[in-house]
């Protein structure tokens, strides 16, 4: 169980996961998902929000690490509860593990989920048009070609319900990899680490970080077996 006085700050990438599991009395804000473009405005978006919430025990961060936006926030008035994964795929797939066994098993794969096929976010996809028009096709075709790079798989996640939105987005992705000559795979997410996330308990999955203390590059590389400082 949460405990009374909880408060959630996410990625709203997470939205309908949380519309889902959420108890409606816990508070819940929202970030734009375009911040992870600027990990240091996030950070400052992010510490912002906690040194404004004075009334709470806990504060869950719906964030990884996130090009480290979260390395070196402070739990200024309460502790911080915040996933052990490098950034917000970890959470849909399920854990940090399921990550980078995707990554293994083919490390040039580009993922997408409904969030961010939906949002149309500076993605390498999202620029191209932009560019050819400002460019030409030539050029345009050639700073794809670097920016994708290594990429040959463009992996969407499922999770969630399968509604007309994810039916939507599924096809936008399965387009796009068509346009872009990426072999294309559906990856059933999980919610195996968003659940106990916003319900707890936090096992080692989790950083849990007390009031005073700071979010360190550290606790994202260990199991969290260790002692905080």
């Amino acid at each position: 169980m949460l405990p009374v006085r909880t408060k959630v700050v996410a990625c709203r990438i997470f939205a309908d996961e949380l519309r889902q599991l959420l108890p409606p009395e816990v508070a819940v804000e929202t970030l734009e998902m375009s911040l992870h473009e600027r990990p240091r405005s996030l950070r400052q978006l992010l510490q912002q929000h906690i040194d404004a919430t004075a009334d709470c025990d806990t504060i869950i961060l719906g964030y990884g690490a996130c090009g480290q936006a979260t390395v070196g926030l402070r739990a200024t008035h309460c502790r911080l509860v915040l996933p052990r994964v490098d950034d917000c795929i970890g959470m849909f797939l399920g854990s940090r593990a399921a990550y980078r066994a995707q990554h293994e098993q083919e490390p040039g794969t580009y993922f997408l989920t409904k969030g961010w096929v939906g949002a149309g976010l500076t993605t390498p996809f999202a620029t191209y048009d932009s560019v050819r028009e400002r460019w030409g096709a030539e050029r345009a075709d050639r700073i794809m070609a670097t920016m994708l790079g290594h990429y040959r798989r463009l992996a969407f996640i499922r999770t969630g319900s399968a509604d007309d939105a994810m039916a939507n987005a599924s096809a936008q992705a399965r387009a796009t990899a068509r346009r872009f000559g990426l072999r294309y795979e559906e990856i059933d997410g999980s919610l195996d680490l968003v659940y106990p996330l916003l319900r707890g308990p936090w096992d080692e999955r989790f950083i849990v970080v007390p009031t005073g203390g700071t979010v360190r590059l550290s606790d994202f590389l260990g199991d969290g077996a260790g002692p905080r400082s």
